[in-house]
């Protein structure tokens, strides 16, 4: 069960035992916290696994949606203060990679820590980015782009009623990720793990490569079968190399 209601950003998936390790994950563009509910214990007992919890869809549907990833990063660096107590991993998907390496550099600015690991999936390194002109497109072009990398929301979408719920979200998610403009990365003091689909319309293992150059403590590119949202179809081999970092980490 979800719980750690006490902070609307962060849905946790408590461990009955202090953890030894705790997962923060960063859900893509248009997604929500949910996303990741069936990795909520799939780590072992001693990893305390959080979801964060966008503006605008589930339990913040009635917020308005953020357009600035770097405001968005430092709201949910403020909230892991309380969890700096313990070793921090971070896994980002898409959007959600380039949050978690911002929240990396807040956790050494704020608090002089650094993450455990973190593990960036489907997404160029900072000084990789490109422009997605989707963003400020009409809704059938917001939709069509969706439909184009697939996952669950796609299949929401088909629904006009829902679509009319998570299509602002998605469009604030697609704005913020086109203002997040190509930049020179800052290197981490942390290893790196990228992950990627062999057959992702718009990422080559070769960009997820990338983020090498920003991790002198070490890097390592995972490639398994599937295209932008592979961790799908891919999930129990995903997890099942995840499982194995995160033990490592002692």
């Amino acid at each position: 069960m979800a719980l750690g209601t006490e902070s609307i950003w962060l849905r946790r998936y408590a461990t009955a035992a202090p953890p030894r390790l705790r997962l923060l994950c960063l859900p893509h563009a248009g997604g929500s916290a949910g996303f990741f509910h069936s990795w909520g214990h799939a780590f072992g007992e001693d990893v305390e696994v959080m979801a964060v919890r966008y503006p605008g869809r589930q339990e913040r549907i009635a917020e308005e949606p953020w357009t600035e990833l770097e405001e968005l990063a430092a709201a949910v660096a403020a909230e892991l203060g309380p969890y700096t107590d313990t070793p921090l991993a971070l896994f980002g998907h898409s959007m959600g990679a380039t949050l978690a390496y911002e929240i990396a550099l807040l956790l050494a600015d704020r608090y002089g820590i650094a993450p455990a690991l973190l593990m960036v999936s489907a997404r160029r390194a900072p000084h990789l980015l490109t422009p997605r002109s989707a963003a400020f497109g009409t809704d059938e072009d917001i939709l069509a782009e969706v439909q184009r990398l697939g996952g669950t929301d796609a299949a929401l979408l088909a629904d006009e009623d829902l679509r009319e719920l998570v299509l602002p979200a998605i469009r604030a998610d697609f704005t913020a990720v086109a203002r997040y403009a190509a930049r020179e990365g800052r290197p981490l003091a942390c290893p790196v793990v990228g992950y990627v689909g062999d057959s992702d319309p718009d990422i080559t293992p070769e960009q997820v490569a990338g983020w090498g150059r920003l991790a002198p403590r070490g890097f390592e590119l995972n490639v398994l079968p599937g295209g932008h949202f592979y961790l799908m179809d891919e999930r129990d081999a995903l997890l099942t190399d995840i499982r194995a970092r995160l033990a490592a980490q002692r």
